[in-house]
């Protein structure tokens, strides 16, 4: 898979996911609420996009060669970048 073909699959990836989840801001703000209550202490839909990129990461080093995986953390990327923003 190249560079452009792993953000493009991200961007259908992000683009597909916001009909059943909402926008990444309502999505990610849902669950940093939840996280806040459970964490006791607060989480910033910012916070949940780099958890969320974490969990990949901890994917990857298991199997690096998993497309998916990639293809996530760049969705994650770049719904964190809208989020920070």
């Amino acid at each position: 898979m190249t560079r452009f073909d792993c953000l493009d699959l991200a961007r259908e990836a992000v683009t597909a996911r916001a009909d059943p989840y909402g926008t990444p801001e309502s999505n990610f703000g849902r669950i940093a609420a939840l996280w806040s209550v459970i964490l006791e202490r607060p989480v910033t839909p910012a916070q949940v996009a780099l958890c969320l990129d974490a969990v990949k990461t901890a994917r990857l080093i298991q199997n690096p060669a998993h497309a998916d995986s990639w293809v996530d953390k760049a969705g994650y990327s770049a719904c964190g970048a809208e989020v920070a923003t």
